[in-house]
């Protein structure tokens, strides 16, 4: 350690600080606001594949890393079990599987928005019905919205203890990926959160 201190120190002290504040572009406030985003599209793959993506702009949500709200979101719409979307879908047969979220990348996430998406692959006979299965995830939004996050800290407690085990017992990335890793969280996230702001869930807020 003492040398990797001495080799970060001559390598980067000769850096000039400028003092420049971090660059918002949070004024931007509705970069989707146009009438080509509130549209289907149909795309003709190369794949005998079907699938069908919505997607919602959202606020920005950075600032609340340590709630992370659309991973506890993504949780709840992906889930598979009883209950959940993909297992009405699949009694149905009209889908394979599902997932959503926000890949908290540059694009999806940042000071103007953020974006959550959610993709189903469907089957043949559930390309026949997407705007059955698209209204089967509107009003399985619509009921989480409805009854409220109150009930549910028990789910946010366990994604929470997941994400733990999961960063305590990670295997050990190539060096060179988790310094520009670390480098963007630098960007992003306070100092006591370099190392653990893109993974843990450290606070409960139900309002968020």
């Amino acid at each position: 350690l003492d040398t990797l201190e001495k080799w970060v120190t001559e390598i980067f002290s000769e850096i000039p600080n400028n003092g420049l504040p971090k660059p918002s572009f949070g004024h931007l406030t509705q970069p989707f606001d146009t009438p080509e985003f509130h549209k289907l599209y149909r795309v003709v793959p190369i794949r005998k594949v079907h699938s069908l993506t919505i997607t919602w702009a959202l606020p920005p949500q950075e600032q609340f890393y340590r709630v992370k709200p659309l991973h506890y979101i993504s949780w709840l719409v992906g889930h598979e079990g009883k209950g959940s979307v993909l297992s009405f879908l699949r009694k149905k047969f009209w889908a394979l599987a599902l997932y959503g979220g926000n890949g908290e990348t540059g694009f999806e996430q940042n000071s103007t928005y953020s974006i959550f998406s959610i993709s189903v692959t469907l089957t043949d006979e559930g390309y026949k019905h997407f705007y059955e299965v698209a209204h089967v995830v509107f009003q399985y939004l619509k009921m989480l919205q409805k009854r409220g996050p109150d009930q549910r800290q028990v789910i946010w407690e366990e994604i929470q203890k997941i994400e733990a085990n999961e960063f305590h017992y990670q295997e050990q990335t190539d060096p060179v990926d988790y310094v520009e890793n670390l480098c963007e969280n630098m960007q992003l996230f306070q100092k006591e959160d370099f190392l653990t702001g893109d993974q843990l869930l450290f606070e409960y807020r139900p309002e968020v």
